[in-house]
């Protein structure tokens, strides 16, 4: 049922979708032309990539089940290396491949990755290891918990990624506790919007909240902006 579902609003999302010609946002359009749609490869992602590789070689299946495509990772290194968050938080780190994107933007970055499964927690930290990552912090422990005492320790969110949901309830939650300590330049992703209905009925929640001014829908990341000077838009994107 769960691919049915994910097909046919798969389908849905083609028929709406458009991409840069479609867009009258001189914002959104630089974003598409600049960021989604550019395909250079940067410096890190062949050394990233080779690590993926050898995970997707794992007889775990714990480590085959917690992979994204590249081109998420990819594509979140282009928006960290667009907008030059200073501060990054990740809830659900996974094997830390996402983590490793975007922390190889910039070694002065600051890449706080909060994972609640301890074994997948031993795994991404192996992960940053090999890559030779210093400028991520890891945090083992519920999301839900960890969340208000790093939020206490920020001045404004920057740049939050929020990986793996798959509960609509959570994913509500810790958007609200979020906007707590956003501004007009912060950013937030998303993902699985489309795994369940209960996530669909999340993502259209978060895109009608009046703070929400601009969102970005890929059908695999939903990207929300908070942009004050922006009218209140939302696109529908073909990511190819």
């Amino acid at each position: 049922m769960k691919k049915i579902f994910l097909l046919y609003n798969y389908c849905v999302f083609r028929l709406k979708s458009g991409n840069e010609h479609s867009v009258h946002s001189p914002f959104v359009f630089d974003l598409l032309t600049k960021v989604i749609y550019d395909r250079v490869d940067y410096y890190s992602f062949e050394k990233i990539e080779n690590l993926r590789r050898t995970l997707l070689k794992s007889k775990k299946t714990i480590v085959k089940n917690n992979m994204k495509l590249f081109e998420y990772g990819q594509l979140l290194f282009r928006l960290v290396n667009y907008f030059q968050p200073t501060q990054i938080i990740e809830l659900g780190t996974s094997v830390g491949i996402n983590s490793a994107y975007m922390a190889s933007v910039s070694s002065k970055n600051h890449v706080i990755a909060i994972e609640s499964n301890s074994e997948i927690a031993e795994i991404s930290k192996n992960n940053f290891e090999k890559l030779e990552l210093k400028n991520i912090e890891q945090i083992v422990g519920d999301i839900d918990s960890v969340l208000p005492t790093i939020l206490a320790k920020c001045e404004f969110l920057e740049f939050v990624c929020f990986t793996g949901n798959t509960s609509k309830n959570d994913t509500l939650n810790r958007f609200n506790k979020c906007l707590e300590k956003i501004n007009g330049t912060s950013i937030f992703i998303f993902d699985n919007m489309y795994c369940s209905s209960e996530m669909k009925e999340a993502w259209n929640e978060i895109k009608n909240h009046d703070r929400v001014r601009v969102t970005v829908d890929l059908f695999f990341m939903g990207i929300i902006f908070f942009r004050e000077e922006q009218v209140k838009q939302h696109f529908v994107i073909r990511y190819r």
